[in-house]
């Protein structure tokens, strides 16, 4: 698992005018529990960019005045308009406790089904994993050499190795699908064979109908003559 340096100074004091103020000069209010006491410290709102704005998964090395401690982002709270950090929670570590996270899952091989003009979808970019700090994956590798079109795979299907999901084993992480021109046009031929079907029935019925006629015509004349 990736990790991430992080160096924060304690907060001297609390409260919400004290967070504004720090947020005003580009930083971010933390807190730190899990371990002996709750820390509250700041950080510059940079130290995030690698963290947060990323799909992998990582363990956080903070230091907070000399303090040294191992922890997970377990939370993060965005402005709802400008979208800065507002907060942030950190899990500390313990090697023998479990902890939860959001693992992303990647591919490897090729999926037949996309050659045959599917398209791939994975359905679940990350999976919440369960397991102690030294078995938490850094990510959920699934192979989708076997995927066919209209196939997945499901959390089920997937291996694990001294962790857990937290996700239903029903849940399709990957799947290929039939994209909706393929769908349409073959709706489309399908509708073109039934009519062309009707039309030659409809054609043979017409033929009957005008020799079932000619021949009444032909009668009446020999009785004519007659």
């Amino acid at each position: 698992m990736k990790t991430i340096e992080i160096i924060g100074y304690k907060r001297a004091n609390l409260g919400k005018i004290d967070a504004k103020k720090l947020r005003s000069e580009g930083k971010v209010p933390c807190v730190l529990y899990g371990g002996k006491e709750q820390i509250h410290f700041e950080t510059p709102m940079i130290n995030f960019r690698d963290l947060v704005y990323t799909s992998d998964a990582h363990f956080v090395n903070i230091s907070v005045d000399g303090k040294q401690a191992r922890a997970i982002l377990q939370d993060i709270q965005f402005h709802p308009v400008s979208e800065i950090i507002m907060h942030v929670d950190f899990l500390e570590l313990n090697a023998g406790k479990t902890i939860s996270m959001e693992i992303p899952v990647r591919t490897k091989g090729d999926a037949p089904g996309v050659e045959e003009g599917g398209k791939l979808y994975i359905n679940q970019k990350h999976l919440l994993v369960k397991a102690l700090p030294k078995d938490m994956p850094e990510e959920i590798l699934v192979n989708i050499s076997k995927l066919t079109l209209g196939s997945s795979v499901k959390v089920g299907d997937l291996e694990t190795e001294n962790f857990e999901f937290l996700t239903s084993d029903l849940v399709s992480a990957i799947s290929v699908e039939t994209p909706r021109t393929i769908k349409v046009i073959e709706v489309e031929d399908e509708e073109e064979l039934l009519e062309g079907e009707e039309g030659v029935e409809g054609e043979e019925g017409v033929e009957g109908e005008e020799g079932a006629a000619e021949g009444g015509d032909s009668k009446a004349s020999e009785e004519d003559k007659g």
